[in-house]
């Protein structure tokens, strides 16, 4: 089977690349699923060259996450069939013609979506929902600052966030990107992301602030977010796409009564599986009514897998890139 494999940790990708490896065969509880499409995530990224917290052992097939059909089904497993259409991951694997999981790694593709569709919302969508329901316990009517608002976690959250009833501003930092965010998602305002915005945020607000500000940015975005939060508001910290970590002191959040709160959607999960369980349920249902809906900026072969890396280098991608093994 064609894989995107990881043979050692080295800057630029230089590690990676496609080989040609035997169908994995599915042990006690595992399934093996024919990938149709597996999404492109900056973790799968930053683990060719050991840049991020997990670090699987060499080698490895790159792929967080993927939608597909069954194949076959190994001993033990029960409530899936082959043929059965379902989207999942197991931090590793996804970008290859055949990925092996646990079952319990899988659930159902919601018929409303695509396989493209379907390989690029779990993990934004989760990772949006956890952040906005189990952190900021966001209300409808609320304000919510989106940073990143065009990337494939900051478009899901803009998309979750409206399905919610929250007042929406999204922050992206091109007028292109700001356009098409304003047409696939419909935010109450789109601003422009450089210095300054948080004069624009409590013009738009009354002068209160943002009650909830997800940021996955960091840095100076950060640093000026807690500039235009509203008392009693939530800070999200998702991630540092910025390169620059923040520091905040924390006479600033005493005074202006919010709280800084960090978003692992992930190790939530792992944490409290049975609130884990409803998180997805929760998504699948709002994308089987068709209420969320994922954006595919480009749906690009395995083999190109370095232009689909390249496109989220250079922060062009609307939504999300999935490759089709």
């Amino acid at each position: 089977m064609r894989a995107l494999q990881v043979r050692a940790l080295l800057p630029d990708h230089g590690g990676a690349g496609l080989a040609d490896l035997p169908v994995p065969v599915p042990g006690p509880g595992e399934v093996r699923v024919r990938v149709r499409a597996a999404a492109v995530n900056f973790p799968d990224l930053l683990m060719t060259s050991g840049s991020y917290q997990l670090k699987p052992e060499l080698p490895f097939v790159s792929g967080l996450e993927f939608a597909g059909q069954i194949d076959a089904v190994g001993e033990g497993v029960a409530g899936w069939t082959v043929g059965d259409a379902v989207v999942g991951g197991n931090r590793i694997g996804a970008m290859a013609e055949y990925a092996v999981v646990p079952a319990s790694a899988l659930r159902s593709k919601p018929d409303a979506l695509g396989w493209d569709e379907a390989a690029a919302y779990p993990v934004a969508y989760l990772t949006a929902y956890v952040a906005l329901v189990r952190c900021a316990r966001i209300e409808p009517g609320e304000w919510l600052l989106v940073h990143g608002a065009a990337g494939g976690v900051g478009l899901a959250t803009v998309d979750l966030a409206k399905a919610l009833g929250a007042r929406v501003i999204a922050a992206a930092s091109s007028e292109e990107k700001r356009g098409a965010v304003a047409r696939l998602c419909a935010p109450d305002a789109v601003i422009a992301a450089g210095p300054g915005f948080r004069e624009e945020v409590k013009a738009l607000t009354g002068g209160k602030g943002a009650d909830v500000i997800f940021d996955p940015v960091g840095g100076d975005v950060f640093d000026e977010s807690t500039r235009c939060i509203a008392f009693g508001g939530r800070l999200l910290v998702v991630g540092f796409t910025s390169g620059r970590i923040p520091d905040v002191t924390v006479n600033i959040p005493l005074i202006k009564g919010f709280s800084v709160v960090g978003v692992r959607a992930g190790e939530y999960g792992r944490r409290f599986p049975e609130r884990g369980a409803e998180n997805i349920a929760a998504i699948d249902a709002l994308a089987a009514a068709g209420r969320i809906r994922p954006h595919v900026h480009a749906a690009l072969d395995l083999a190109d897998w370095r232009e689909g890396f390249a496109m989220l280098e250079r922060r062009e991608v609307v939504g999300k890139v999935v490759l089709r093994p």
